[in-house]
């Protein structure tokens, strides 16, 4: 069978959600529900749009702009097997992948992790890990991450010196059916995959 992801949304192209231009997939599900959460329509794990990992990488690898491709929720966790099996595809054709996770890294390598976790790790060359916290929020044109105790990791020195995004950066997106999305900072993402 197919793997499948749960998706709240799909951006086909961002230079605000990690290093370069880059698709990204913000998946469904969260049981987390952080006060000031950027998508609190992420958090219902109820299925809203189901998508094979073999037609969201096509349309990841259709873009030519995208050098990457950066998993944002909800919770990417909660569909790390998935997610591991979606970034295998997109890494096989050069493309780099990082996520965003609540959960920290000692977490997602404790025993407990949620299911496939490690297996998503190894694909990843960057994660930012931990809950976004309000009243430690970063508003700094410096800053890969929102809050103070969340953490950059850089599992590929490649990426070392390519921490370009900020985590004070917003973008507005138009979509064909005049749909506004905003993402970045404060970004929410209230839109159907297209």
């Amino acid at each position: 069978m197919t793997p499948q992801l749960n998706i709240m949304g799909y951006l086909n192209r961002s230079e605000v959600n990690g290093p370069g231009c880059r698709a990204v997939v913000w998946v469904q599900g969260c049981w987390r529900e952080c006060p000031d959460c950027f998508n609190p329509a992420s958090w219902s794990l109820a299925v809203n749009q189901l998508v094979s990992v073999e037609e969201l990488a096509e349309r990841i690898l259709s873009e030519p702009a995208n050098q990457g491709v950066t998993f944002s929720g909800g919770e990417p966790f909660l569909q790390a097997s998935a997610l591991a099996a979606l970034a295998k595809q997109v890494k096989a054709a050069g493309l780099n992948v990082m996520s965003f996770t609540g959960y920290t890294l000692a977490e997602l390598r404790s025993p407990s992790a949620p299911e496939g976790a490690e297996d998503l790790l190894d694909q990843l060359d960057i994660l930012i890990d931990g809950p976004y916290v309000a009243a430690l929020a970063i508003h700094a044109p410096d800053s890969p991450v929102s809050s103070r105790n969340q953490r950059l990791h850089v599992f590929n020195p490649a990426f070392a010196d390519k921490i370009d995004w900020a985590s004070d950066q917003t973008e507005i997106h138009i979509l064909k059916d005049g749909t506004r999305v905003f993402t970045g900072f404060r970004g929410q993402m209230d839109f159907d995959y297209v």
